[in-house]
């Protein structure tokens, strides 16, 4: 980094007529460069991990509710927000026998 000798502004680089200055925004003074720069970006990309919830019946709690499938009364649960934030969350039930889901809409 290079600042203005006038004002004391961050210095840019500029290209102009092939030729490549530092360039002052708030003076709109140029100064040329006296030697080659060379300039480069490196783009890290952060992996990103994807958590998956196995939902198997040890981690679920258990309610009371028929399957429409099999007619079984007992029911895995969970809750999602699946509208927007102003609407009730969507419950989620699967069947302790069967493992057939559906859902409600409270």
């Amino acid at each position: 980094m290079q600042f203005c000798k006038k004002c004391g502004s961050l210095l840019t680089v500029i290209k102009k007529r092939k030729k490549t200055y530092l360039y002052c925004r708030k003076c709109k003074k140029e100064y040329p460069m006296k030697k080659n720069i060379k300039f480069s970006e490196k783009v890290v990309e952060k992996k990103r991990g994807v958590i998956v919830v196995k939902k198997e019946g040890e981690e679920l709690p258990i309610t009371k509710a028929v399957c429409p499938k099999c007619g079984n009364t007992e029911a895995y649960w969970w809750t999602l927000q699946t509208r927007s934030a102003d609407e009730p969350p969507t419950t989620f039930y699967r069947c302790t026998k069967c493992k057939y889901s559906w859902r409600s809409y409270d």
